[in-house]
């Protein structure tokens, strides 16, 4: 669970929204993190030089939780490879830390951040402002614009993944298109019935240990990569 996907000024969260449990080792930390309340500028990870993209520090009370390394280093791989091979953008839906090892790993890739946090607005024109509540208020130079695409919704709701699959819809390519989508295990069905998405043998991992188990969907069998496609 990358980032808050909210409202204009505050969250709206609906009834059914679940956010992801945290286990009783992040609850700690938790409890150090709001004792502490850093906004500062931090590393995303200890490999990360200074002069690479930086992460803002994690802030548990907008739902936001980053992926630990090697989660961030798999998947901006796959995407990185998808982008080469489609001469393709790429949009990256809520999940910084992706954008993050993307520009890591190639400072020339064109992704695009379509986020709600306006601390990532430090990006510049690599950032976009995103409300999930919204999920076409976007500018129009970015519909049917990507052929790879990676979201993470804030919540584990039915209603937060419709309206991100709707964003998703919005900004792909007629045609072919990639679609990468990390959320909870609990939206298997959800995912297959809005965009024919399937989970992937590879598990993601954030570094604050998250209880609920989190899954990797494509819309393409990626077969050696990823752990290939678990289709019932």
């Amino acid at each position: 669970m990358e980032a808050e996907g909210v409202g204009m000024t505050k969250p709206i969260v609906q009834e059914d929204d679940d956010i992801p449990m945290l286990s009783s080792q992040a609850l700690e930390a938790l409890k150090e993190f709001l004792n502490e309340q850093q906004p500062n500028i931090v590393d995303g990870s200890a490999e990360m030089e200074s002069s690479e993209v930086a992460l803002v520090a994690e802030d548990w009370r907008l739902s936001q939780f980053w992926y630990d390394r090697e989660t961030a280093k798999t998947v901006a791989e796959e995407v990185r490879n998808l982008s080469i091979d489609t001469s393709s953008p790429v949009a990256c839906i809520a999940c910084p830390t992706l954008f993050a090892y993307l520009k890591k790993y190639d400072l020339n890739i064109s992704v695009q951040l379509l986020e709600y946090d306006k601390r990532f607005e430090q990006y510049g024109s690599d950032f976009t402002f995103y409300d999930y509540n919204q999920p076409e208020e976007l500018p129009l130079e970015m519909k049917n614009a990507y052929r790879v695409i990676v979201a993470d919704p804030p919540y584990l709701s039915k209603e937060c993944l419709e309206r991100v699959a709707q964003t998703m819809t919005y900004l792909a390519q007629p045609g072919k298109s990639y679609l990468l989508l990390l959320t909870g295990e609990v939206q298997k069905e959800r995912a297959a019935e809005l965009l024919n998405l399937y989970p992937c043998g590879f598990k993601p991992q954030h570094s604050s240990k998250l209880g609920n188990e989190f899954r990797l969907f494509t819309n393409y069998d990626p077969r050696d990569r990823l752990g290939g496609w678990e289709r019932d």
